[in-house]
């Protein structure tokens, strides 16, 4: 008896593996964050997508979007506090300070994501 062999499947048409996840949302955040520093209201609404997707994929995706929400409230807070010394001068540099920061975060979280991992050093406060 000959047996025929299975007809493949076309990779466009293969449902999607557990392992795979969509990255898409977390890096709108990660954008939205950098944009901040721009235009001033973006971090907000990268915030609450942070927060809506929370708990919607895999742990290492997870810790993606604690970061962000971590990122944004950490640097709300250095910004405030940098806005307030910049009455006595030294904010100006604090607040260069902080925009060098986010854009380290950030970076290293669209790193995390191309590589499919989590980033490290979540709950730090500095880089």
């Amino acid at each position: 008896m000959s047996q025929t062999p299975a007809p493949e499947t076309p990779p466009s048409e293969m449902p999607p593996s557990p392992q795979q996840a969509d990255t898409t949302m977390a890096m709108v955040v990660y954008g939205l964050l950098l944009a901040g520093m721009v235009i001033g209201f973006t971090p907000l609404i990268g915030v609450v997508i942070a927060y809506v997707y929370r708990g919607k994929g895999p742990d290492w995706l997870e810790a993606h979007y604690r970061y962000q929400i971590r990122t944004f409230w950490i640097g709300l807070l250095y910004g405030v506090i940098a806005t307030l010394l910049t009455l006595v001068v030294i904010g100006v540099p604090l607040l260069i300070a902080l925009a060098v920061w986010m854009i380290i975060r950030c970076v290293k979280g669209f790193k995390g994501l191309q590589e499919e991992r989590p980033p490290t050093n979540i709950t730090t406060w500095l880089v």
